[in-house]
């Protein structure tokens, strides 16, 4: 089986700093991999690279073995790489149901029809609907965003990636936000996703991070110190003193 996503040498500098120091990584079809790493570690550019948002000093981005380094966000989503983002980017007066049509829509290259046609589309409305209703949405399909809960937010981000029908979907903070009470939702959304994506998560809550993820890069000044195994993350000493510190020594995780 041949990687989904490839990161080789990645660098990028603003000035004399670098904030993305040569990382390297590869991603199977079906990995659960965590991003983890302190304020400042870089993780934010890294995104913004590999989805084309920033372009690299040095570098390159691959996609089903094809370079996409100098392809913009567009074409890389169009290519199967999808993004979520740490604070939501709805529009508070549209409904579910439109949110998740325009996401159809876009990957169709239909997008201006949506106003006004889109209840008509019986193959959209059966694509919104399903969604809608995997993640626990379909009875807010009609209400306006503004008036549905901050974790139903999140569910329906989630629900305008699955529809752009990702092969690597990066979550930035999918729980951020989140109250306690709701999370439980949320990682029942992530847990079901479809067994052969590929899904890199940018996580602070480790007691997520030790939930969802198979495997754990940790990122420090721009750089990569881990990539491996959960349970050998806590035991590495130099991600203990760059990150996880006290909480490698809790028992819960020993």
């Amino acid at each position: 089986m041949s990687a989904v996503f490839e990161v080789n040498n990645l660098k990028k500098t603003f000035g004399g700093l670098t904030v993305t120091d040569n990382v390297s990584l590869s991603m199977m079809p079906g990995d659960r991999v965590a991003l983890i790493g302190p304020n400042g570690a870089g993780k934010t550019t890294f995104v913004n690279l590999v989805t084309g948002n920033l372009q690299p000093n040095s570098g390159d981005v691959r996609l089903n073995g094809e370079t996409v380094t100098k392809i913009g966000p567009t074409g890389r989503v169009r290519r199967g790489l999808v993004r979520s983002f740490q604070v939501t980017r709805l529009f508070q007066d549209m409904t579910p149901a439109e949110h998740v049509a325009l996401a159809v829509l876009q990957r169709d290259g239909h997008a201006t029809r949506l106003f006004g046609n889109f209840l008509t589309m019986p193959d959209v409305m059966a694509e919104v609907s399903a969604l809608l209703g995997k993640l626990g949405l379909a009875d807010l399909a009609h209400r306006r965003v503004s008036e549905i809960a901050y974790g139903q937010q999140r569910l329906l981000e989630l629900a305008m990636a699955l529809a752009l029908k990702p092969k690597v979907l990066l979550l930035d903070e999918p729980a951020a936000g989140v109250p306690q009470s709701d999370t439980g939702r949320i990682e029942h959304a992530l847990a079901d996703l479809p067994a052969d994506l590929a899904v890199l998560m940018i996580e602070h809550d480790m007691d997520l991070v030790f939930r969802f993820a198979k495997r754990v890069i940790v990122l420090a000044a721009g750089a990569v110190i881990f990539d491996g195994l959960p349970v050998d993350v806590t035991k590495d000493a130099r991600v203990r003193e760059a990150y996880l510190g006290s909480y490698a020594d809790a028992s819960h995780i020993a």
